[in-house]
């Protein structure tokens, strides 16, 4: 099991200048980092990847920053499923100049879409071709592709972890995983322990929140059925906590996050990290 966190404890936008970053999250004892990109996120991915490489540390990325709405594997529009397929495969291209292990998050449409309907047959049928077309590009590049469920808050297509595993059934290819997220899961899963062991070996990570987006420990997410069925399954993959760093100004609420739960990114990461440890080795 690789324990690892997010870039947005540590910083609202991912540069250059934030290398240092790589080397305190090493030396809080993290195994892997997810970067959130976008089209804003302008960096070198060269000096990324060589200090990562350097400090052992693994990477992942996922869509957080600028992702334009025309750019939808679900979209009913022919145009806009193109657009996103290539927008997604553009990703990919960056998460392999990186090294990066993965590209994640809700692949299969546009975060923060959320349409008066539950997902119709003909949406995961288009989202389905559109995932096998960008899991077979990026096998080709040695990336592998997570989905992650999301809460009905955030998109109206896949919220449970169910779902996720309808949309990999259909997409029918070996280079697609899922990500699940204890925060997401707060809202829409009642059993995490069944879900967790619905997925089975089609789990890549887990993102490893608190249902207050604070560090995990403490508050509504049951630790102990996770860490039992993570056991259950055989889990190596990354567990990789995800908040949004608070003492930014604006940038938490701009994330829909209105109270403190991450003032200190390094105090977050090694109260956590100390947390999810013992999990480990106790349940």
């Amino acid at each position: 099991m690789k324990f690892g966190a997010h870039s947005y404890i540590f910083t609202d936008r991912w540069c250059d200048g934030c290398l240092g970053i790589l080397d305190e999250a090493a030396a809080l004892g993290l195994d892997c980092f997810d970067i959130a990109v976008g089209d804003d996120v302008p960096f070198t991915p060269a000096l990324t990847r060589r200090r990562a490489e350097a400090l052992g540390l693994e990477l992942a990325i996922s869509p957080g920053g600028l992702w334009p709405l025309e750019c939808d594997l679900s979209s009913d529009d022919p145009a806009e499923r193109q657009a996103g397929l290539a927008w997604h495969k553009k990703q990919v291209d960056l998460a392999a100049e990186l090294g990066a292990a993965a590209y994640t998050g809700s692949l299969y449409g546009h975060t923060g879409v959320v349409r008066p309907h539950p997902p119709q047959p003909d949406e995961y049928a288009r989202i389905a071709d559109g995932l096998h077309r960008l899991a077979e590009y990026a096998q080709g590049r040695g990336v592998f592709i997570a989905i992650e469920p999301m809460s009905h808050f955030r998109t109206h297509l896949v919220n449970r972890p169910e779902q996720a595993l309808r949309l990999l059934e259909l997409a029918a290819h070996p280079n697609l995983g899922v990500l699940l997220d204890t925060y997401h899961m707060v809202v829409e899963v009642r059993d995490y322990g069944a879900a967790i062991r619905a997925a089975g070996s089609r789990l890549w990570g887990l993102h490893a929140c608190e249902n207050d987006r604070g560090v995990p420990g403490g508050g509504l997410v049951p630790w102990g059925q996770v860490f039992q069925a993570l056991r259950d399954i055989a889990f190596d993959g990354w567990v990789v906590m995800e908040a949004y760093n608070s003492s930014i100004p604006g940038f938490a609420w701009q994330r829909g996050m209105f109270h403190n739960a991450c003032p200190d990114a390094s105090a977050f990461i090694r109260r956590g990290l100390s947390f999810l440890q013992e999990m480990n080795k106790t349940t």
